[in-house]
Formats: structure tokens, sequence, C-alpha cells
């Protein structure tokens, strides 16, 4: 059995999506996974399956959801060592003069283009920062996340990808749960 991560986006956010967090377990449960574990209530799910393809368990538990809370909302699931490998990459978390409360990471549903990344003047979102390594953007925002134009919409846009975004407290927490 391999311990996955599920991040679901848009859930429970501003009113929208509202699914609470035992029900979401219980529908898990009902896919026949075990172990499952939820972290706040913004869709944030580890569990253990015996299926080994992200992507499929992507697939099943975005047509659960669906068939279940009647929303569409879309899933990102990682393995334990994908998420840890995603920490250790980080390369904000390694600079001691940044704030660690301001480091996120963005998950993308695919790896993007390197043209299209080039494309980003990094330089023109300044103070904010970004890194983009394999499916992973990592985030400095020194004036908050809310206030950055890397935004997931953004990222979407100009990457032509699905995005979502945890801060580095929350993807900690993951891991830590993951590894229990």
């Amino acid at each position: 059995m391999t311990t996955y991560i599920s991040i679901l986006r848009g859930i429970n956010v501003s009113g929208h999506n509202p699914i609470k967090m035992d029900a979401l377990r219980l529908m898990y449960a009902a896919l026949g996974f075990s172990d499952i574990q939820s972290y706040i209530q913004s869709g944030n799910v580890i569990f253990r399956s015996e299926s080994t393809e992200s992507k499929i368990l992507e697939k099943t538990i975005t047509n659960k959801i669906l068939q279940t809370f009647n929303s569409n909302i879309p899933v990102w699931v990682l393995t334990a060592v994908e998420l840890k490998t995603a920490l250790e990459n980080n390369p904000f978390v390694k600079d001691t003069t940044k704030d660690p409360s301001f480091i996120h990471l963005t998950f993308l549903s695919e790896t993007p283009n390197d043209s299209l990344i080039k494309q980003i003047p990094s330089e023109k979102f300044l103070p904010d920062k970004f890194s983009v390594s394999g499916k992973t953007i990592y985030l400095y925002c020194p004036n908050g996340y809310g206030n950055t134009k890397l935004s997931n919409a953004f990222f979407e846009s100009k990457l032509k990808l699905k995005a979502t975004s945890r801060n580095l407290r929350t993807a900690n927490e993951l891991l830590a749960m993951s590894q229990k």
C-alpha cells in the first residue's frame, strides 16, 4: 500500500463548494482507501491505496466528488515521497533571509512547457519571487499570498495548466501526517 496526499482546490472557500471533512473521509472510504485523515477544512486528505497511479486516483476522486457532492473539484494526488521531494527542493527555505510564513508551493497538473515559463518576466513581480521545478512552483510573497499577482489563476493562464497552492506550514503538516 502506498501513502498519498490528495489536495482539492476550491472547497469551503467563501461559502463555495461546501464539503464537510467527515463526509469527504467517508467518500474516500467508499472508494476503498484506508488510513484516511483530513487536515483543515480546505480539502487536504491523506490516505493509503493499493493503486500506484496518481493520475488514475485523481480521476477516480474527482468523479466520486462530482457524483457524491455535485461539485466538479480539481484534485491533485501526490505520494508522500513526491511531497517530501517538493519540500526538500524548495529554494526559498534554504535562504535564511526569507520568512517561512510567506513561502508557498503551487502544484501544477502537469510539468509546464519551458517556453511558457520563460515568457513570465520574474522581475516584473518583485518583491514576490517564484521558481519552477517539475510540477511545483515555489513562491515567496513577502507581502502575503493574498496580495501577489502570482496566483493560481495567473499561472493557469500563463502555463495553460491547472494549479493549486498551499502554504509551507500546511505542506509540512501534510507530510508529517503522511509519515505517521
